[in-house]
């Protein structure tokens, strides 16, 4: 009898992931890639010796990873490294004020207590706060389905009880006064497409995710843990194929019978599952059937997650203490997410997300030298129509002069190579709906039951794996995200 055969389309971490848990259940698997490399926004340049990871850059929860392995009797350490991240980031305002975000109880109290005394036993209220949103929205629902609302109505006391309805920020607010401790402490949700005024705090529970697992970086890169996936599920028998564009997902009786290659050929499968961004899964690739016309109506009436303005950039110099992870807030904070948000232009001023990876493995660059990137989080496409073409350098110059005259002395000078990666770049690269960068926003009425569902409500053989569905964005969120459409896909296919 022969093995089911299952399509993945796209290569991100959700997709090899989904890909990993199909192929060790006896499915046999190809994902297809449109890129050159795998990974997604996962992806890799290389350039002048230089290493610079696309997208993620932040290796939270561990455990997640190693259960990936584990379930396909491997080990993580044998495909890749992690290496520790200290701090777990930096935080720095205009004002010359620093902030170390360590995992060490007692720095972290004196940190608090040289703002605000009162703030450290908030601190700590907060920090069991987001241990209890821990055990229930990431432990019991992370991977958890929502394919009906009754399961969504079966969850609602304990998202209430915990005030699931309140913002990040404002619950925050709820336990520490001191301004700079409440950006510390709610800047997260903006790590997977949320503005901490509007994202359910349920998303504080990253703060406790971070706590209990570290933050980790892999020798080599985030593209050292892609290629670790990809290398387990060629290990495990699977095929990838990259160069390979998806343009149709067919359908016949109101179920899918497979794909259609941009050369036109046609592959038979006995189920797909799709990691590319979902409108362009619903507007494109099921543009011949009835329920992808439908489908991408809806979600045209969704609100999307912002974009990202990103600057990759080598210098011939070391940055010893530039710290992994830096976020340099800006002159405003509450105002300037409201711009990006729901302005239609673009801000004057802006906050930055700088990833030094050298600082922790400095094999990313040449002897003596430093691989940076700086991100400004941006506006999507259909909230401000920027001319990214024209603006892009303008902006770029204007990121860069910041960061030598704040914390990078000598940019210019030392510049070696230079690259950005605009909004429109995540619509042609990425297929990303305007230019979001994390697909859908994460807010209440947006999750769970209220996101995309892991499994198509029409189309029993269809399915979704990665930001645009359950449980959301970040690489904990599409590797939890494998794990809950793998646990429809498996027994679906089963005789």
């Amino acid at each position: 009898m022969s093995k089911p055969r299952a399509a993945v389309i796209g290569s991100g971490f959700g997709g090899l992931a989904l890909a990993i848990r199909l192929q060790s259940a006896g499915i046999d698997v190809t994902v297809f890639e449109q890129r050159d490399k795998p990974g997604g926004r996962a992806y890799v340049w290389e350039d002048e010796g230089f290493i610079f990871d696309a997208g993620p850059t932040v290796i939270t929860d561990p455990d997640c990873l190693k259960e990936l392995f584990t379930v396909s009797g491997r080990k993580l350490e044998d495909y890749v490294e992690l290496l520790p991240v200290n701090p777990f980031y930096r935080l720095v305002w205009e004002d010359g004020d620093v902030f170390d975000y360590v995992n060490d109880q007692e720095e972290l109290d004196r940190q608090i207590a040289a703002r605000n005394p009162a703030d450290v036993e908030g601190y700590r209220r907060f920090h069991a706060y987001s241990e209890e949103l821990y055990q229930k929205g990431y432990v019991e629902l992370g991977a958890v389905p929502f394919l009906n609302f009754g399961s969504m109505v079966a969850a609602a006391p304990a998202l209430m009880k915990l005030q699931a309805w309140r913002s990040v920020y404002g619950k925050v607010a709820s336990f520490v006064k001191d301004e700079h401790v409440r950006q510390a402490l709610s800047f997260h949700s903006l790590l997977v497409g949320g503005s901490p005024f509007a994202t359910s705090s349920i998303y504080a529970l990253i703060h406790a995710l971070e706590r209990r697992g570290g933050v980790w970086f892999p020798r080599g890169g985030t593209g050292a843990l892609i290629r670790g996936f990809v290398k387990l599920f060629e290990d495990l028998g699977g095929r990838i194929e990259l160069n390979a564009p998806i343009s149709k997902i067919t359908t016949a009786g109101g179920r899918v019978t497979g794909v259609i290659r941009h050369d036109g050929e046609f592959e038979a499968f006995d189920t797909v599952a799709s990691n590319a961004d979902i409108m362009h899964t619903y507007r494109e690739l099921l543009v011949d059937d009835p329920r992808g016309k439908a489908a991408s109506k809806a979600l045209e009436k969704k609100r999307w997650s912002p974009s990202l303005f990103v600057i990759y950039f080598g210098l011939k110099a070391e940055h010893p203490d530039i710290r992994h992870h830096t976020i340099c807030f800006g002159p405003r904070y509450r105002e300037l997410i409201g711009d990006i948000y729901n302005k239609d232009t673009l801000s004057d001023d802006f906050s930055l997300y700088l990833h030094n990876p050298c600082a922790t493995d400095p094999g990313m660059a040449p002897p003596g030298c430093s691989a940076f990137y700086v991100l400004s989080v941006v506006p999507n496409l259909e909230t401000a129509d920027v001319d990214w073409a024209s603006e892009g350098e303008v902006y770029r110059d204007k990121i860069l002069k910041y960061l030598e005259d704040r914390y990078i002395p000598n940019l210019s000078r030392d510049l070696v190579t230079c690259r950005i990666f605009t909004p429109d770049d995540f619509t042609s690269e990425l297929n990303a709906w305007n230019g979001a960068a994390f697909s859908l926003e994460p807010i209440l009425t947006q999750s769970a039951w209220f996101r995309t569902h892991n499994r198509d409500d029409k189309i029993p053989n269809l399915y979704f794996v990665g930001a645009g569905t359950h449980p959301g964005a970040g690489i904990p969120g599409v590797v939890g995200s494998a794990k809950a459409t793998a646990a429809l896909m498996i027994p679906d296919l089963q005789p």
